[in-house]
């Protein structure tokens, strides 16, 4: 087996730089820790809390759409983001108005976010065990977790709705930040 020289100077840049900048991934992942227990300890305040959250964005973002889509008026497609300014300020206006109801539907879209973030965290560990982590198999586990969550979240519907998303992003920063803290210490050394 040939071995690339491009391949082993960019595997050594690639290490000294997970070794200079250890600490930021060790504190990020000390964050991601504390507000995933914070989130697991009160799932159905998390939960709320990110219904509620989504629903500001969405209604300021739809505010802000309709301002400029009037301040534009005369720019092609003024009807198609008139459109989505108004859609956006409803969804707001009802994940405001309605945070229960609106916890089932991005519990849904939770699950759809923990099937991706699962399957991008797999790939991101293999990359890692080529490279250089020796912590690889830790972000393969987060992977793993990721995907299995999804699958209770959408077998335990309606009902696990209202502690779903609380429980299951609390369990998400813990595996990630867990991660981020074994792949720190590793790079220390």
């Amino acid at each position: 087996m040939a071995i690339d020289p491009a391949g082993l100077k960019m595997r050594a840049v690639a290490a000294g730089s997970l070794r200079m900048h250890w600490k930021f991934f060790m504190g990020e992942g000390v964050v991601l820790v504390v507000l995933g227990l914070a989130a697991i300890i009160v799932p159905q305040i998390a939960s709320i809390t990110i219904a509620i959250l989504v629903g500001w964005l969405l209604l300021m973002s739809g505010i802000v759409g309709l301002v400029t889509t009037f301040a534009a008026r005369h720019a092609p497609g003024f009807g198609w983001s008139l459109l989505s300014a108004v859609a956006a300020i409803v969804a707001g206006a009802v994940l405001l108005l309605w945070p229960l109801s609106g916890v089932v539907t991005l519990t849904l879209v939770l699950s759809a976010f923990l099937c991706v973030e699962g399957v991008v965290s797999i790939f991101y560990a293999l990359e890692h065990r080529r490279e250089l982590s020796g912590r690889w198999g830790m972000l393969l586990f987060s992977g793993v977790v990721d995907l299995l969550l999804a699958a209770l979240i959408l077998g335990g519907l309606p009902a696990s709705a209202g502690w779903a998303i609380g429980v299951l992003i609390g369990i998400n920063l813990v595996m990630g930040g867990s991660a981020l803290i074994a792949m720190a210490l590793h790079a220390r050394r």
